[in-house]
């Protein structure tokens, strides 16, 4: 928490100062206290809790205590959206995705956590969506409109298909980031334009080390670097995932079948020299809950900056609340006489 003036702080000075004349007043009453011969009025005025006679003066000091925060202007540190705040969610969607390690599917776990993402974002940002297998595609262009994401969401299972091209699905996606912010999609543009530093951030899913595609994953990753476009990775799956995988056979001129059960283990570590790489952060999921808890967090930061903002208003209803409790208080304990 920071001050407008801290200097005023030390108007809390009161709240001690409060505390000893108290303590002198009780002091000097005791000094003056006369006999009281009828010992039943007595009991009366002065029976119950002995505790309740300081509630009431605890709560008045609190409530000057706030006042004299407020005083001084407090400011608590918040984050608030960065103006054109661009997101790009790529998916893995390549045929290994249909493994069940993870419940039910590596891919519909995948699909339930970009959903939390969805819901955790400001309505402001804009949202991009990648799938690729061996190829990438953009299933949804950088928009406000989360609804049209969400669509597009529930058919990125449709590209299934062979091979992981993650390099070449990372080069997309700074791409597309780039087109958000500047309108175009060069990366010798950034340079000389306006920069994609802290507007534009990946998240990117992958079940499985790349196998097909022109560009290495690396590669992928220092294009982002150059851009200024941190890649925030997670590897989805357990290292003993496995998948019932058909595959052809010809024999006496005919053609069948045969199914085998194929590992297929992700690949954290290129994952996380893909984020390091970029200035983003690496998550291991291997489980439904766990791909959904970093989606959520990072629905809470992505796209945002560091700022403040003033809650003085906050401690003055404090100490209103405070001093009505305390007057309350007072009158319903004080003693009265028979």
């Amino acid at each position: 928490m920071t001050f407008g003036h801290p200097l005023l702080l030390i108007t809390l000075l009161v709240v001690p100062a409060v505390i000893v004349l108290w303590r002198l007043m009780e002091r000097r009453r005791m000094r003056y206290a006369v006999r009281y011969t009828n010992v039943d009025v007595l009991a009366g005025v002065a029976g119950g809790r002995e505790w309740r006679r300081f509630v009431p003066l605890v709560l008045f000091l609190l409530a000057v205590a706030a006042l004299c925060v407020a005083v001084a202007r407090p400011h608590a540190k918040t984050s608030v959206l960065r103006d054109r705040a661009t997101v790009i969610l790529v998916i893995d969607a390549s045929r290994s995705m249909q493994a069940k390690d993870v419940k039910p599917t590596r891919l519909i776990a995948a699909q339930q956590a970009v959903s939390a993402f969805l819901d955790k974002v400001p309505k402001r940002l804009r949202v991009g969506l990648i799938a690729f297998s061996g190829y990438p595609v953009v299933a949804a262009p950088p928009t406000t409109d989360h609804k049209l994401v969400r669509e597009s969401l529930q058919d990125v299972g449709s590209i299934a298909g062979g091979g992981t091209a993650i390099g070449d699905a990372l080069a997309a996606a700074v791409r597309l980031g780039i087109q958000s912010v500047n309108g175009n999609g060069s990366l010798a543009d950034v340079r000389t334009a306006t920069p994609t530093h802290g507007l534009v951030s990946i998240l990117f899913l992958s079940d499985g080390a790349q196998t097909r595609g022109d560009l290495q994953p690396l590669d992928g990753a220092e294009r982002a670097k150059q851009a200024g476009i941190p890649v925030y990775t997670v590897a989805l799956g357990t290292p003993n995932g496995r998948l019932r995988m058909d595959f052809p056979y010809s024999f006496n001129g005919g053609s069948s079948t045969f199914t085998r059960s194929v590992p297929v283990p992700p690949d954290p570590a290129t994952l996380r020299q893909i984020a390091e790489t970029s200035g983003g952060k690496f998550f291991a999921a291997r489980s439904n809950g766990s791909v959904r808890s970093a989606y959520t967090s990072l629905g809470s930061k992505l796209g945002r900056r560091p700022a403040t903002t003033e809650i003085t208003y906050g401690f003055v209803a404090a100490a209103a609340a405070l001093l009505l409790a305390a007057g309350l208080l007072s009158a319903a304990w004080s003693p009265r006489i028979p």
